[in-house]
């Protein structure tokens, strides 16, 4: 897996001051996307231990809120099964941190069994989750007054009380 950008101290992508990792590879290719270079899989660098590595320590002030995962796309299943290992390295070490993810995929439509993102890793990644942000970017759409999200139709949608709920359960923004 490769990665196109790191952003440390981040107060864009998710409540609080935020580490945000921002993947290479998707397929959405959604018009208007403020990040078209990184649709590439093979655009930036590459994502090691080393990077790993300083993504946790950039964690360790107490306050940083949490991480952030976006792109590209964190679902599409080859990024998948890049970012589990670390996710579950990140939610060890750091327990008490949240973790936002940014997807184009649908939640009830493409990441369960069964949708066109779903893998072997897809349930774990969900359940190290916090709050997803789910659903293509719809340039028609688009609204700037909009927090943490780029048009209407995406949902900030909170992970563990949607599987509580058995329903999706939206995320109230602070």
């Amino acid at each position: 897996m490769n990665y196109a950008e790191i952003k440390t101290c981040d107060i864009a992508n998710g409540e609080g001051v935020r580490t945000s990792l921002f993947v290479s590879g998707c397929t959405h290719r959604c018009k208007g996307c403020f990040n078209e270079i990184a649709w590439d899989f093979d655009y930036g660098k590459v994502f090691d231990e080393q990077v790993e590595q300083y993504l946790l320590e950039t964690l360790e002030p107490a306050y940083i809120a949490g991480m952030t995962f976006l792109g590209g796309e964190p679902f599409e299943p080859q990024n998948q099964r890049g970012l589990l290992p670390f996710l579950e390295k990140l939610r060890k070490r750091f327990p008490h941190k949240n973790v936002w993810c940014y997807t184009g995929y649908l939640y009830e439509k493409d990441l369960c069994q069964g949708g066109r993102a779903y893998c072997e890793c897809t349930d774990r990644m969900l359940e190290l989750i916090d709050i997803l942000v789910d659903g293509p970017f719809v340039e028609k759409q688009k609204d700037i007054r909009l927090k943490f999200r780029g048009s209407a139709n995406q949902r900030i949608i909170d992970l563990y009380k949607t599987r509580q709920e058995g329903e999706i359960c939206l995320h109230e923004i602070q």
